[in-house]
Parts: structure tokens; C-alpha cells; sequence
């Protein structure tokens, strides 16, 4: 089976695409390498003794697509290319709707021109808005998001909707997932946000090995037990696992239409300071902090139900919070520029 990776070179893409390859798949990886290295890709193709067949390009690029997937007999495909950052797309909302809404339609026009109908879609838990009540499970309506960068995941979850009322053929997943922190046991692969992280830990782990001064913590007035913003943080290795294991129900699942969600997470929540106390345990650094305004679009607390990926899936995330710190360090000491530039 192959399968089209989209933002594959990216940081959860690249640790899916290992995986993928492990377990038998071919792999295509399509990356406009903005906030990816192909770096990455090499070091995957190191750890796993197998080759991927890379393309450079962008998926609102119609005309590339469809060479591609005329090049290539793609089964199914992985669809992780979006901008990413909660806080950023409310300062750039039209790069957000662009890249991500209208890239991903980009997408579905080949797909629907070429007739491929597996489509596995990265979203996120932002999708429940700050309405639902917590923990968040599959069956609630899709809320009100709290930023451009969570509506743009709301629309996309929308189209595949009506997508696949007027397709029968069409079979989709969308993954919601929490917050996927860690690394790669090897300390090969990892998050190498370009300039500065807009996540929590790769902003840790570069205040850790030297890189940045100190950590901004936004808010500590939340009514959470210490204060300060609480979320489901997962391994980005049970994460990739999650992936794989979302194709594996596509193919045995051969009678199933339409599109199905499942929320990724380890159903607790922990807060920005046991973040920053558990790496300093893990990784025996000083992480000297301040504490900053509240960020807009931020909620204050929300951690997944993920029984339904446990029953569906057969899967569950199994690396707890000392192992996402100790591998983060690894990755970050060995790396402390991230990959070569």
C-alpha cells in the first residue's frame, strides 16, 4: 500500500512516516519545507534502512498534485501541511485560511478528479471550542474555535463532512489530537520549530540547552489547580502510532463510508509548571522562567476521552510524561541548533 504524506518532512509527519515505513507501507512525502528540514526525511531513511520518495512542493499547487499522483499510485493519503501555531494564525488569519483551507481543498479537487477516497486528516482537539465540557469525546458538536488556526480545522472537518454525503466511495478519519510532545527514542528525529517556538516545549528545551534566555509562562491566573493553563500532552511516537493504526481500520474497515473521529490523547491534563518541573527532573537543567499576560485564544484546561481510538483502533498512548521529557532532551542535547541548516 502507498501512501501520500503531506507535511511529512514536519515534525509529527516525519515521526509518522517512520512508522509507516517499520510496518510495510510505501511512503511519497510532499513538503514545501517552510517549517520542516528535509533533513528530517534523511535521518528517517537512516533509521529505517528504507527510502522514501520525497517531492518538493505545496498542495495548493493543482497542477503538481496531479503530476504527482499520476506519477505515483497512491492508495491513501496522510494530510498533515498546515500552519500550526494557536496564538500566531490570530495575528495571520488569512495565511492560516489559505494555506489550510483552501490547500486542503486543493487537495480533495485531485483526489475527487483522480477517484482516491482514503484521506486520513490531522486535526486537533481545538475543534471542540471552549463551549463543550471537558473531557472531550466524539460525539459532541464541533464548537465555536477559539482561534483562526482551531476554525480552519472546524471547516476542513465540515467539507469532509459534505464531502462525503455527495461520495459514497469517500472514507475518511480525522484524528484529533491533543498537544503531541517528544521525540524519537534515537534522538535523531524531533521538533525543530524555525525562530521562536510557538509550543511549550520545544521552548523549554531550547531554555534548557542554552539557546533562550528564559520561558514566558502566559497566565497563572486560570482557574487550574496551580494556575497556569493545563493540557493533554501525548508522546509524538504514540501519536505517529495513532496514524498507523488509522490505515490499518481503513483497509479492514473495507465496507465503511463516510468519515469517523477520534480524539488522541492520554486522557489527563497537566499544567505548564509540572511541564517545566518535569523536565528539569528529566533533563537536570535549571529552566528559569517569568510569568507573562494571558495569551489570546488560549482555554484554560481540556484533556481528551480517547476510548472510542482504544475500542476502534485498538490503540492507546503508552509512554508517559517522564519518557516525552527524557527523549525531548535527547533530541534537543544532541541537536541544540535542531537539524543542520
Amino acid at each position: 500500500m502507498k501512501i501520500l504524506v503531506t507535511g511529512g518532512a514536519g515534525y509529527i509527519g516525519s515521526h509518522t512516516v517512520l512508522l509507516l515505513l517499520t510496518n510495510g507501507f510505501e511512503v511519497v512525502v510532499l513538503d514545501n519545507l517552510m517549517n520542516a528540514s528535509i533533513e528530517s526525511i534523511r535521518r528517517v531513511e537512516h533509521l529505517t534502512g528504507k527510502k522514501v520518495s520525497f517531492i518538493k512542493g505545496d498542495i495548493q499547487d493543482k497542477t503538481a498534485l496531479t503530476s504527482l499522483f499520476n506519477e505515483h499510485a497512491i492508495d491513501a493519503v496522510i494530510h498533515f501541511a498546515a500552519l500550526k501555531a494557536v496564538g500566531e494564525s490570530s495575528t495571520i488569519p488569512l495565511e492560516y485560511y489559505q494555506n489550510n483551507v483552501h490547500g486542503t481543498l486543493c487537495l480533495l479537487e485531485v483526489m475527487a478528479n483522480l477517484n482516491i477516497n482514503h484521506f486520513i486528516f490531522s486535526s486537533s482537539a481545538t475543534v471542540y471550542g471552549g463551549e463543550n465540557a471537558v473531557p472531550y469525546e466524539e460525539s459532541m458538536p464541533l464548537g465555536e474555535a477559539s482561534s483562526p488556526y482551531g476554525a480552519s480545522k472546524v471547516m476542513i472537518e465540515r467539507v469532509l463532512k459534505d464531502l462525503a454525503q455527495s461520495n459514497l466511495d469517500f472514507r475518511a478519519v480525522c484524528l484529533r489530537y491533543f498537544n503531541p510532545i517528544g521525540a524519537h527514542e534515537s534522538g535523531q528525529i524531533g521538533e525543530d520549530p524555525k525562530g521562536i517556538p510557538n509550543n511549550l516545549l520545544p521552548y523549554v528545551a531550547q531554555v534548557a540547552v542554552g539557546k533562550r534566555e528564559r520561558l514566558q509562562v502566559f497566565g497563572d491566573d486560570y482557574s487550574t489547580e496551580d494556575g497556569t493553563c493545563e493540557r493533554d500532552y501525548l508522546h509524538v511516537m504514540d501519536l505517529a502510532e495513532g496514524h498507523v493504526a488509522a490505515v490499518n481500520w481503513l483497509q479492514k474497515n473495507s465496507e465503511f463510508t463516510g468519515v469517523e473521529a477520534f480524539n488522541l490523547g492520554t486522557g489527563k491534563a497537566v499544567s505548564v509548571l509540572s511541564i517545566i518541573k518535569a523536565f528539569e527532573q528529566a533533563s537536570q537543567q535549571k529552566v528559569p522562567y517569568t510569568i507573562a499576560p494571558r495569551r489570546h485564544g488560549d482555554l484554560p484546561a481540556f484533556w481528551a476521552n480517547a476510548e472510542k481510538a482504544n475500542k476502534q483502533l485498538g490503540w492507546r498512548a503508552t509512554r508517559d510524561l517522564t519518557q516525552m521529557m527524557t527523549d525531548t532532551w535527547r533530541w534537543q542535547s544532541n541537536n541544540p541548533e535542531g537539524y543542520p541548516k
